[in-house]
């Protein structure tokens, strides 16, 4: 299983405290990605970015359903 994350550089300067939320899913668990496809759209800061599948795979589990928050580096889905 690979986690699935917000990547490092999307946090630099940005307070530990701070949480992102996942504005919105365009996959659902047990859709099959490529590396690259995008994922989700996530709001941090004010800046809606989207997070990519870092490999092909499976979507094994949404950890952080649309409308939720996640703090840096905790993993939003798994690939399998």
């Amino acid at each position: 299983m690979t986690d699935i994350t917000l990547a490092a550089e999307a946090w630099q300067g940005v307070d530990e405290a701070v949480e992102a939320l996942v504005d919105k899913w365009l996959v659902q668990a047990g859709d099959t990605v490529r590396a690259g496809q995008p994922l989700a759209t996530v709001v941090l800061v004010k800046a809606s970015l989207e997070i990519t599948a870092p490999a092909d795979g499976r979507i094994a589990q949404i950890l952080v359903p649309a409308g939720g928050t996640f703090a840096r580096g905790k993993p939003i889905a798994t690939l399998a």
